[in-house]
């Protein structure tokens, strides 16, 4: 199950609550983790060897979650990414602040030549 960060719980909670404005990002992206990158984004992302963040889309969401309208597809690995443990949910391809995360199901080790598919539907974030 997907959780939210300290940094949009504090948006949400400060637009919601104080009527202080919060411009969503009108792009997403998913970043991968080789370790939980916790509320506070302490965990190491995934670096070099090709990787890259991959923007991802979702449908329309209802009963208080959603999930990715689209594949998601990771470059192949020019050299190990080591691991994957967790994925984020990130504002910008580069930098910027983490939105959600989650750990995989199964972990995955990435090493070069392989190539990492988040199948269209398969990623949920649930508010409820």
């Amino acid at each position: 199950m997907a959780a939210i960060s300290t940094y949009l719980a504090n948006k949400l909670l400060d637009h919601t609550l104080r009527n202080v404005a919060y411009t969503p990002p009108t792009t997403v992206y998913v970043a991968l983790y080789t370790s939980n990158p916790g509320a506070g984004d302490t965990g190491t992302e995934v670096s070099g060897g090709g990787y890259a963040r991959q923007q991802i889309t979702f449908n329309v969401a209802s009963g208080g979650q959603i999930t990715n309208n689209a594949d998601v597809v990771f470059p192949v690995a020019t050299a190990s990414w080591g691991t994957v443990t967790h994925i984020g949910i990130r504002d910008a391809a580069a930098g910027g602040n983490l939105l959600y995360y989650m750990p995989l199901d199964v972990t995955k080790t990435i090493d070069a030549g392989d190539q990492l598919k988040i199948p269209v539907g398969q990623l949920t974030i649930s508010m409820v």
